[in-house]
């Protein structure tokens, strides 16, 4: 029977041989999963990635901003694609460069950051990918906060300081707008078709006989643990997600990423209780070999079965994980089709989920010489039941979020103790 990578490969070659190449778009298997996510959630909602800047009052032009956007979208194949399913078929199809910038009208009495809130919920999926929304506080007249939201499907967190860093510099150098000729649009579309395709022969490759059993066999025993939402468990006025942050002293040469899914681990104990393979998800990956490097989404997700209640050894982690590594190019939707083929009934959905990243990759946003202050607007809708993000520099910033129809407070408060605790660094002894 042929693979997954297989299959989609001829489905998506039938379409473009009856509707052309030039506007559809194959998806990697990183993107065929917020498909499959998109699909699981009951409103079918797409999954957001905002990043959110706080600019002095009033330095922000909102037509500079969209001509410095139209011209960041018009150099990117992704940020002017749409995620779309032709015929059963996940694909993107490329639409312009038209990116707005939107201005929420705040509620009498509401904060800023209330308002983005509120205006990143109400997200339509049928509009462009990228859009950028721009608040200004009216009435303290202290601060702009903007927002640049992406659509999780065309967008991985590697590109996401690119972005910020380009979109600045055209702002800054090209007041009118960034000038990109058709000729270098199409070249970059081509580039852009051209890393996606050995991105997916990479895939295809990944797709094994032994890859599957390997992923069978060690994903036998995931369920998904957390309970079902429940609207009622949000008290009144209370924002649908909680969060919490710590910031701890660094490692010497870090957190080494097997001890953080230990700590992850900790975490789904104190949530979900002993005795559990719980089903924890974390991106991997990086360009195909010979691909340009475009922006877009080539990160896959890799599962990782955390088993709580055991006390594991960072050395057994360490070496599961590097076993995992070497199948980790399998997409994430042939390794869910493995593992219910092994009898485990799991649909793909995740308990848990950790993205890690590096001060270094996180430039701030420069606009005509003005530097934003990045922000958090919390309390915004949130994909699963918790989810864990790690920056590691000179120290560790550590945040978890999660949904309140699943968690109450106190519960997760708890779980981001025993996160924080696995991760403070062990005092050596005096002398």
């Amino acid at each position: 029977m042929p693979s997954i990578m297989s299959q989609y490969l001829a489905r998506y070659r039938r379409i473009t041989a009856d509707a052309g190449s030039g506007t559809l778009l194959p998806v990697t298997g990183a993107q065929r999963r917020f498909a499959l996510v998109r699909s699981l959630d009951p409103a079918g909602r797409p999954d957001v990635v905002p990043m959110f800047f706080a600019f002095p009052y009033g330095t922000v032009g909102p037509e500079r901003l969209r001509a410095a956007a139209r011209g960041l979208a018009s150099r990117h194949t992704a940020l002017r694609s749409r995620p779309a399913v032709v015929r059963g078929t996940p694909v993107l199809h490329v639409g312009e460069p038209d990116i707005p910038v939107l201005r929420p009208v705040p509620a009498p009495g509401e904060r800023p950051a209330d308002t983005l809130r509120r205006a990143l919920a109400s997200w339509d999926p049928q509009g462009p990918p990228l859009r950028l929304f721009l608040v200004r506080d009216e009435e303290g007249r202290t601060e702009d906060l903007l927002a640049i939201a992406l659509d999780h499907a065309v967008c991985d967190g590697r590109s996401l300081a690119r972005i910020a860093e380009e979109l600045g510099a055209a702002y800054t150098e090209h007041p009118a707008g960034l000038r990109v000729t058709p000729e270098e649009t199409e070249a970059e579309r081509d580039a852009y078709r051209e890393a996606v395709l050995l991105q997916l022969a990479a895939e295809e490759r990944a797709d094994t006989p032994g890859a599957a059993a390997y992923w069978a066999d060690r994903l036998r025993a995931v369920r998904a643990h957390a309970p079902l939402p429940r609207p009622e468990r949000v008290a009144a006025g209370a924002l649908p997600s909680g969060s919490a942050e710590a910031r701890l002293p660094a490692h010497d040469g870090g957190v080494p990423f097997p001890g953080l899914l230990d700590a992850c681990r900790a975490a789904a104990d104190a949530l979900y209780g002993p005795g559990h393979v719980v089903p924890l998800g974390y991106p991997w990956g990086g360009r195909p070999v010979g691909a340009e490097p475009v922006v877009g989404c080539f990160l896959n997700t890799v599962v990782f079965p955390a088993a709580t209640g055991h006390k594991s050894t960072p050395e057994a982690t360490a070496d599961a994980w590097w076993d995992d590594l070497d199948r980790a190019d399998m997409p994430f939707d042939a390794v869910v089709a493995a593992a219910r083929a092994a009898g485990t009934g799991w649909n793909g959905a995740l308990d848990g989920l950790l993205t890690v990243d590096d001060d270094s990759r996180r430039p701030p946003l420069r606009l005509a010489g003005v530097e934003g202050r990045e922000v958090h607007v919390d309390g915004r809708p949130v994909r699963g039941p918790f989810a864990v993000s790690v920056t590691q520099g000179t120290g560790i910033r550590l945040r978890m979020v999660w949904d309140r129809a699943v968690f109450d407070d106190a519960a997760a408060h708890r779980a981001f103790d025993a996160l924080t605790g696995a991760l403070r660094p062990v005092p050596h002894p005096a002398g």
